[in-house]
């Protein structure tokens, strides 16, 4: 078990602040627990509300730490793992068959109490269960209450990728802003493999074509809305910022059905409007075995706004500049939201590939947001320049302990 060690009052670092508050409703996590998770055959983590530095060799279980916090929220996490995977390897015969983590929330004054676990039953189904202060909660609940962006090394390739790695990651700040935008997108999905099944037997009832295309136009059309919002805001947010040490991008969705919705900002024309688009495109559509026009084409454009240069033709090092100033655009784009709690900000490994310099930077323009972030790194040192504004942990081998 690792416990807080005494520090000063928040703000406070031998007489000079080192962290400007936030006026929004401050979110953090107290309390981190973990059962058969991952690494962890058991750990309870206490925390003062200051960031968390995790340091330690390569797997022992730093992203592991990091990955239970981002399952408070909806979704698989940030690996995007099965969720039998997640359970704790282990050679005895009597290892348990699920997993369990719980959470100690300071939610803006309000003591708040998550538990999120994996069920197994006598014949081996699995069940995702989730409360919220001791009452059964759904994804959507935990969604409207806990707000989370992450940076990991999986995506430090998302420039270079196709369209399908820039739509997710875009998505999945979208899902930060609105919970309701991964049932919208998994509901669109079923409606297009309907169609698409039915195009692809031939003959298929016209009225039942209409029926599916209703549905996919319908949820497409709330994608198409949730990602322009998202993007309108992101965008003031990179505005906003100053110049600094993280490059500002300009942003734009390349897509027919999101162009709509900027046009129109309205569901119901922009239901109609694609709903059209797929009646048109029955012919071309079957033709081809897959729906040709859609949300699900979207791709994300990036430009370097200093060198005017596409993120794809940027250094490695510009391309996890950028990344990282995006995440803490959004980070910031979600703190100005009427009525929620500041975002968690997960960052797996980040710090490593910046520059002295760019760390700082980094550590100053998070405790600006005055909430709470969570990040890993190999080396203690890598952590200096938050001084006395994060709490730092030693992993290893499973184990945690405050250093």
């Amino acid at each position: 078990m690792a416990r807080a060690a005494g520090r000063k009052a928040d703000g406070e670092r031998d007489g000079e602040t080192v962290g400007a508050p936030s006026d929004g409703r401050v979110f953090s996590i107290r309390r981190l627990g973990l059962m058969s998770f991952r690494n962890y055959a058991g750990l309870s983590l206490r925390l003062d509300g200051r960031h968390v530095c995790l340091h330690g060799a390569n797997g022992a279980g730093k992203t592991n730490l990091i990955e239970a916090v981002s399952m408070l929220g909806p979704g698989k996490g940030l690996r995007g793992a099965a969720l039998p995977d997640l359970v704790r390897a282990s050679r005895d015969a009597d290892r348990p068959s699920g997993w369990a983590i719980s959470a100690d929330i300071d939610d803006g004054g309000h003591a708040r109490k998550i538990n999120v676990a994996l069920e197994v039953d006598d014949v081996g189904r699995t069940k995702r269960s989730s409360q919220l202060d001791g009452a059964a909660a759904s994804q959507s609940d935990l969604a409207e209450l806990v707000r989370i962006v992450w940076l990991t090394p999986a995506m430090d390739r998302v420039f270079a990728g196709g369209p399908g790695d820039r739509r997710r990651f875009f998505d999945r700040q979208v899902l930060a802003h609105t919970p309701s935008h991964g049932q919208a997108a998994t509901r669109y999905e079923a409606a297009m493999r309907d169609r698409n099944a039915l195009l692809e037997r031939g003959g298929a009832d016209a009225s039942w074509l209409t029926a599916l295309e209703a549905r996919m136009a319908e949820f497409g059309a709330q994608m198409a809305l949730n990602r322009v919002d998202t993007l309108r805001r992101m965008r003031a947010a990179i505005d906003t910022r100053p110049d600094g040490a993280f490059p500002k991008a300009d942003l734009e969705l390349e897509g027919r059905i999101e162009q709509i919705a900027a046009d129109a900002g309205d569901l119901t024309a922009v239901t109609e409007a694609f709903a059209g688009l797929l009646r048109s495109g029955r012919s071309r559509d079957a033709a081809a075995g897959r729906a040709l026009e859609g949300v699900h084409r979207t791709d994300l454009s990036v430009v370097h706004r200093p060198k005017g240069l596409p993120a794809a033709q940027c250094s490695t090092g510009e391309q996890k500049a950028l990344l990282i100033g995006l995440i803490l655009a959004n980070a910031h784009a979600l703190f100005g939201r009427d009525f929620a709690p500041n975002p968690l900000v997960l960052l797996d490994e980040a710090a490593a590939h910046l520059d002295s310099d760019r760390r700082a930077a980094l550590y100053d323009e998070l405790s600006a947001l005055g909430g709470q972030a969570w990040l890993t790194g190999t080396d203690r040192g890598l952590f200096d320049a938050f001084g006395a504004r994060a709490q730092r942990f030693e992993v290893s081998a499973g184990e945690v302990r405050e250093s």
